[in-house]
């Protein structure tokens, strides 16, 4: 028994005088045959699964996406999320009894008279209104019409703006396009189709009682600052509106603040592409190689960069409420609430910071363009200089370098050389 417990303690001291690296090696043998048995099992998988009958239930793997699944969901996974949502807000606000304005500007200037007898000849959409927003009363800008025929129980309705915007009110997409191809025959410089397209606008809006309404469990004097009768309000990017043929304006002043910022994203997208084509003199600057511009070209560049800033900061309303506005001071609330929504005034003031910037280089380029050419002048000068001292050289040579030159005799003599 003693030699048995002498023998069992000298396998435990031999046990702990194992080295650290003895152990680590056994561990590391061990770690690799459990690895080799789970790549067998692993294996072994398949033909078991193969071998199984069909009705036995086998554990669901989720599949691998696609590549093109991989990419647009590490790229743009923001974007797609953005549009779902979207469509899931419309396809929800359509349940919920909102109907659709959309917006579109389709050219410069559109002539209203001519357009007005077009929809008369046509019989399909009725002139409700034809006014002038400016107090001088000089020129009618804005054409209101409706549909005669029905299609439900809401009206359809379109405002026509001379500056080239058009706004439906409860109008198809059939219909729509219908109505914009029409527009073609009276529109003065025209925009590309895929750019109207592309800055339009959709809003929703609906219909609400003349009284008090409780509209998404709020009151209307507790959701906006206007009183319980009010007849119009904007809330949340929606637009509520009374069904009474006294809202005309109300219809009118949304549609206007909505055709600004239709107005003002197809300017922005013309900026943007005359921003595009002087880009490349940005980097002729920066390398120092030679501008590739003409003079003429660059005065037409700079001529369209002050045509641009002239129609936003002067033609147009968007530096200030028109003065359609200014003794109706409800309207004028609701006009400047759906321009803060719009963002109207940061969008100008972000595009006048572009312009201005765009003029500087615009300058900068024409300055240099302008010191080449009188550089080019001083040379073309001083060569023809040159050419005519060389003349003058040569001339000068060939007189003294002649001996047999005939002398040149006046032919009338002096009266004292005359003898008498």
């Amino acid at each position: 028994m003693n030699f048995a417990r002498l023998r069992f303690g000298q396998m435990v001291l031999g046990g702990l005088r194992i080295p650290r690296q003895q152990l680590q090696t056994q561990w590391m043998m061990s770690r690799r045959r459990w690895v080799a048995s789970e790549a067998t099992s692993s294996a072994a998988a398949p033909a078991q699964a193969a071998s199984a009958p069909r009705t036995q239930t086998q554990p669901r793997v989720k599949p691998l996406p696609l590549a093109e699944e991989r990419l647009e969901s590490i790229l743009s996974p923001i974007r797609t999320r953005i549009i779902r949502k979207k469509r899931l807000a419309i396809d929800e606000l359509s349940a919920l009894g909102f109907l659709n304005t959309r917006g579109y500007t389709t050219a410069e200037e559109y002539n209203l008279e001519d357009l007005q007898i077009a929809l008369r000849e046509q019989n399909l959409y009725e002139t409700k209104r034809f006014f002038s927003t400016d107090n001088l009363d000089v020129e009618q800008n804005v054409l209101f019409v409706a549909a005669k025929y029905p299609t439900g129980q809401q009206p359809r309705e379109i405002f026509f703006f001379r500056e080239g915007s058009v706004v439906f009110w409860n109008c198809s997409d059939i219909e729509t396009n219908n109505v914009l191809s029409f527009l073609r025959a009276f529109e003065r410089e025209s925009y590309v189709s895929a750019l109207v397209h592309g800055e339009s606008e959709v809003m929703p809006y609906t219909y609400i009682p003349s009284t008090a309404v409780d509209v998404e469990g709020d009151l209307v004097a507790e959701s906006s600052d206007f009183n319980v009768t009010s007849r119009a309000f904007f809330q949340n990017g929606k637009f509520f509106v009374t069904a009474d043929t006294d809202s005309f304006l109300y219809k009118y002043t949304f549609s206007n603040a909505m055709a600004q910022s239709i107005k003002l994203g197809m300017w922005e997208a013309t900026l943007d592409r005359y921003i595009d084509s002087i880009e490349h003199l940005t980097e002729d600057l920066k390398r120092g190689r030679r501008l590739r511009i003409s003079r003429a070209a660059m005065l037409r560049k700079t001529g369209e960069l002050f045509a641009l800033r002239h129609v936003i900061n002067l033609s147009s309303d968007l530096l200030d409420a028109p003065d359609f506005y200014w003794d109706r001071e409800e309207l004028e609330a609701l006009y400047l609430q759906v321009c803060s929504y719009f963002s109207i005034s940061r969008r100008t003031k972000v595009m006048n910071e572009k312009i201005n910037h765009c003029v500087e280089l615009a300058e900068l380029v024409s300055h240099n363009l302008n010191d080449a050419h009188h550089i080019r002048l001083e040379w073309m000068i001083i060569i023809l200089i040159m050419v005519e001292v060389g003349f003058e050289v040569l001339h000068f040579v060939s007189d003294h370098s002649d001996p047999h030159k005939l002398e040149v005799v006046p032919l009338a003599a002096p009266a004292a050389s005359i003898p008498k």
